[in-house]
């Protein structure tokens, strides 16, 4: 008979968003009136930019012709896109990037799960807590981890508290870890590192030879104009850093799937024996070997945002997201709880009224004002006690959901 793979079964209960779905969906059920809002899930709700569907529905008429007809593409990406980010996304900022090594993707989410197959089982991992749960999921679901915890937390992996004393700021290991998983700006704090805090954590990588998986997918939304957009922007960075974007939330693409993963030549790391070998044909070999790459319309598309015409669009869309944030946050505020984020993130990260769980807050929210969030505790033990809104909604509804919430639930704080 097959054997299961056991790990799977130390992962606990259910994948938060989906639990988050069965809860909303048994509510919808019995409340068949109630007009919920959903602001748990970060998935956008605004149309691709003009100059993205213009881009694609030009690849498309390519693919109609035998001229211009495309089949499999390049597995790591075509030139066209991988010089655009180069350019754009490094290049401007001061920051040298090789296209080659640049690989597209179909998600960071799906980058950020993969990368671990490059890397010995021995290593020890460092995470933030409250964390993306894919992070610890993948790492528990290939046998990095002992069982879990009555805390919720798993054996075998390093948990760096972000803590309102803190400012969500994560401390520096006090132990040697091989891998840190770093993301920013945060899911799901709603806070941004500094480029001082950033070479605290390059400096760490660097003396303990580490590798930082730097997560920068809601890189657009750093309004600030002292923080850095790229780990790439601190010396010794690309020694020990491999950085993944996404254009999901940047330009809307969580429907169309488009993201990037860079890692440097000069990265390297250990074999058993004590040997230096580079990181980049590793992961070249695991991308070619398991992905025939993005669809070239897709690809297209996501070319067209370095465009003029792409960038204002995309600026326009971010601008957007943003200021739902800021409403969010100003409208909470003005409801009484201490509110976190928003300002270069698309996320509000507040503090559950007095008394109530994360996920009793989440049924109260459901129940009173027919809104849908994310309870803290469900990206980490650190995160009880605390709630996420996403500002990836309408402007009606946003602004709806924060008249709700003052209304019905502002009382119970």
């Amino acid at each position: 008979m097959a054997k299961v793979n056991e790990h799977y079964l130390k992962l606990q209960a259910g994948y938060l968003f989906p639990e988050i779905g069965r809860r909303v969906r048994a509510f919808c059920e019995a409340n068949s009136d109630a007009d919920v809002i959903k602001m748990g899930i970060g998935d956008v709700t605004q149309p691709l930019p003009a100059a993205v569907i213009r881009a694609m529905h030009d690849a498309v008429d390519e693919l109609a012709n035998v001229e211009t007809f495309k089949g499999y593409g390049p597995e790591t990406g075509y030139s066209f896109l991988r010089e655009a980010i180069a350019e754009n996304d490094f290049a401007e900022r001061g920051v040298e990037i090789d296209p080659e090594e640049i690989f597209i993707s179909d998600g960071s989410k799906s980058d950020s799960s993969n990368l671990v197959e490059v890397f010995g089982a021995d290593n020890k991992i460092a995470v933030f807590d409250p964390v993306y749960p894919v992070y610890v999921d993948t790492n528990v679901m290939v046998g990095r981890t002992g069982p879990a915890l009555d805390s919720g937390r798993y054996e075998g992996l390093v948990y760096l508290p972000l803590t309102e004393e803190t400012g969500f700021q994560p401390p520096l290991p006090k132990e040697k870890v091989d891998l840190i998983y770093l993301c920013n700006p945060n899911n799901p704090t709603g806070t941004v590192a500094s480029k001082k805090t950033l070479q605290k954590w390059v400096d760490y990588a660097r003396e303990h030879e580490a590798v930082i998986f730097y997560d920068a997918a809601y890189e657009a939304f750093i309004s600030e104009d002292d923080m850095p957009h790229s780990i790439y922007e601190i010396p010794g960075a690309k020694d020990v850093a491999i950085e993944l974007r996404s254009f999901s939330k940047t330009a809307g693409f969580t429907g169309t799937r488009c993201a990037f993963t860079v890692v440097p030549r000069q990265l390297t790391g250990t074999t058993s024996d004590g040997q230096s070998q580079a990181l980049h044909p590793l992961w070249y070999r695991r991308h070619s070997t398991k992905s025939n790459g993005v669809s070239y319309p897709i690809q297209r598309g996501a070319a067209a945002i370095y465009t003029p015409d792409g960038k204002q669009q995309v600026r326009k869309l971010v601008d957007f997201y943003l200021e739902n944030a800021r409403l969010l946050r100003e409208g909470m505020s003005d409801a009484g709880f201490t509110v976190y984020g928003g300002v270069n993130a698309p996320y509000v990260w507040l503090k559950t009224p007095t008394g109530l769980s994360s996920w009793e807050f989440f049924d109260l929210l459901l129940e009173k004002s027919n809104i849908v969030g994310t309870p803290g505790s469900g990206f980490g033990a650190a995160g009880e006690g605390f709630f996420r809104l996403s500002a990836f909604s309408s402007r009606e509804n946003t602004v709806e959901a924060i008249a709700r919430i003052q209304k019905s639930v502002a009382a119970k704080v």
